[in-house]
């Protein structure tokens, strides 16, 4: 039987048992995969102990995914660029092997939203400097998208996920938003802003041109102010639940052997888990 895993610290809250047992069963697989919470002074002796453990590999979440990036034994180009680590697959040689599918993740569930064509939109702007905003920025450079612009109130922080794109990418003053979005053909939330017992992200939507669409990556809650603002102006909206369920197409592919679909089965089953 294969085993997988995803990792953690908390780990209690993740979906990704559920993705995978989903797909686990449509494929009629005799696999499992399970939470594993590990507290960050552990992850080394965690790591090492996969080797021969019989483990095919796993997921890396929070607070993980850098210490992954460090500690892999080779690296994807995506992962190098990105510097941090959201999967991992055991070798036959017992080598660690460290892949990013976060910003692949992101640009399918666009692709599944708002059709192939939507690169062609106009520029970016993306709000945060985190992780997410250094996977979405590689993402969306790989996928051509001309311009992006990084929002973050700290401006070194912007600056260096801007760096990760050079010639395409570049750092944004908080205050020049406007601006920036009356030439945008795509917003992207990477903040935790809108998520569940945080504050909600004010941000007045009017500037951008009809025909943009607005993502967020926070899925909890799934219709954040953010998104609701852009329906009710007529805007393309793009939860973060799809790019929870793309990232983990990859993966499941490396170790079970099976490319899966995100199907609406898929999303209905998870959007009942999200529900209180």
């Amino acid at each position: 039987m294969i085993r997988a895993f995803v990792v953690g610290h908390p780990i209690a809250h993740s979906r990704s048992p559920l993705i995978h047992g989903h797909w686990l069963a449509a494929h009629g697989i005799a696999g499992s995969y399970e939470r594993i919470d590990v507290a960050p002074e552990d992850f080394s002796d965690f790591l090492r102990g996969l080797r021969g453990s019989g483990l095919a590999g796993g997921n890396v979440t929070i607070p993980h995914k850098e210490a992954a990036f460090a500690l892999a034994d080779t690296l994807t180009p995506r992962a190098e660029r990105i510097g941090a680590v959201n999967t991992l697959v055991v070798g036959r040689d017992g080598r660690l092997h460290g892949d990013n599918t976060d910003a692949p993740g992101f640009c399918a569930h666009l692709d599944q939203s708002l059709g192939g064509g939507w690169p062609a939109r106009g520029g970016a702007v993306v709000l945060g400097a985190g992780g997410a905003a250094r996977a979405i920025v590689v993402g969306l450079a790989e996928r051509g998208v001309s311009r992006i612009r990084v929002a973050n109130r700290t401006p070194g922080r912007a600056e260096a996920v801007a760096a990760l794109a050079p010639g395409v990418a570049e750092p944004l003053d908080w205050a020049d938003l406007p601006e920036a979005l009356a030439g945008a053909g795509l917003l992207v939330n990477t903040t935790s802003l809108g998520m569940k017992g945080q504050p909600p992200l004010t941000l007045d939507l009017a500037p951008l041109p009809a025909g943009a669409a607005v993502a967020d990556i926070v899925y909890a809650p799934l219709e954040t102010d953010l998104l609701a603002a852009a329906r009710a102006r007529g805007l393309a909206a793009v939860d973060g639940l799809g790019m929870l369920l793309h990232q983990a197409v990859p993966g499941f592919e490396a170790w079970f052997g099976v490319r899966p679909e995100v199907t609406a089965a898929l999303r209905d089953t998870i959007v009942a888990d999200l529900r209180p």
